[in-house]
């Protein structure tokens, strides 16, 4: 249920966002055209009064008292919220309607000013819709090639214990001159690593994958983390990072992966259940940096350092895949994926 909550609100995030700003500028736009200001007379006003104030950007600002004549008649006013520097006795220059010389501003607006705005807060709205149609979209062609909506209807009651599954360890290791992510295996046999062989504050970093089992390696580019937030709201963070120029979740996704995650797992674990083509493919649980079956005492008893300590219980031999998802998952401290 919580995974789907979550991939609601992160789909709805666009219209949530962009929704309620083109909405306000909709409404400021009519407000506008019922205000035109571009028929209003200019004439000079005296400031009576000057009350200083503090605005939201904590700059001062004032309310100026105003009188002004039209027609031989005097009227008194308040121009709210002025930014500047104001005297009583000084002059100000007044903006009045002429059918109704109450009615004043300060500054006389454009008459494209409010078509502009509607027109801007129309597109908002329209691009809200869009971007959060193309989110769902994209939701149900990800479950229609990743056979079904992820673990959701997978069985991983009794996956650790079932016939061929093995339990793999995921630690980082920074105390090499390469840092980087390792997998190993209860025996502490390393089976795949990715090693940061080049780092950059700006663009790309570079790391080298190895599978220590078949012995095949590559160089790939690895970019910073990117974390978008629409709201504050819950669920609406999405992360990624590009892996040779392609969002990595979407590498994923092309390789028929989706996920799940328990968040009322047992604190302080994380639990993420991985399927491939809609069959289970691996459980991954949040660890403490003693991750290793000998460690136990140590394991049950650490909180969890960061994002960079995982066990995993697979049957596949797929560690490049494995690997990658895990990395993923580390590097964008994600909680729930697509």
């Amino acid at each position: 249920m919580e995974n789907r909550i979550a991939r609601f609100m992160r789909n709805t995030g666009p219209a949530r966002m962009l929704i309620p700003i083109g909405l306000a500028l909709v409404v400021f736009g009519v407000m506008l055209m019922g205000f035109k200001s571009e028929n209003f007379v200019e004439t000079t006003g005296k400031i009576t009064s000057v009350v200083e104030d503090v605005g939201p950007d904590n700059q001062k600002q004032y309310d100026v008292g105003i009188a002004y004549a039209v027609d031989g008649r005097e009227y008194e006013s308040t121009f709210p919220s002025l930014y500047g520097s104001f005297r009583e006795g000084a002059d100000i220059p007044v903006f009045y309607n002429p059918d109704d010389p109450e009615q004043i501003t300060n500054s006389k607006t454009s008459p494209l000013l409010a078509p502009i705005l509607i027109a801007l807060g129309a597109l908002s709205m329209a691009l809200g819709v869009a971007l959060t149609r193309k989110a769902f979209q994209k939701s149900r062609a990800l479950d229609r090639t990743a056979g079904g909506s992820a673990a959701a209807r997978a069985d991983f009651g009794d996956f650790k214990q079932a016939p061929g599954v093995t339990e793999y360890y995921f630690r980082f290791d920074g105390n090499a001159m390469r840092p980087g992510y390792l997998i190993e295996d209860a025996g502490r046999r390393l089976l795949y690593e990715g090693r940061m062989v080049k780092n950059a504050l700006v663009g790309a970093r570079e790391f080298e994958f190895r599978n220590c089992v078949t012995g095949e390696s590559g160089a790939h580019e690895v970019g910073h983390t990117v974390t978008q937030s629409y709201s504050d709201e819950f669920f609406s963070v999405s992360s990624w990072f590009k892996l040779d120029g392609e969002n990595v979740w979407d590498v994923l996704h092309g390789r028929g992966l989706r996920m799940t995650t328990n968040l009322h797992s047992r604190f302080p674990r994380v639990i993420y259940e991985v399927t491939r083509q809609g069959e289970p493919f691996a459980r991954i649980e949040t660890s403490s940096m003693y991750v290793h079956e000998e460690d136990e005492a140590m394991h049950r008893l650490a909180m969890p350092v960061g994002n960079r300590y995982y066990r995993f219980w697979t049957a596949s031999d797929d560690f490049d895949t494995l690997f990658l998802t895990i990395f993923a998952i580390s590097e964008t401290e994600q909680t729930v994926v697509e």
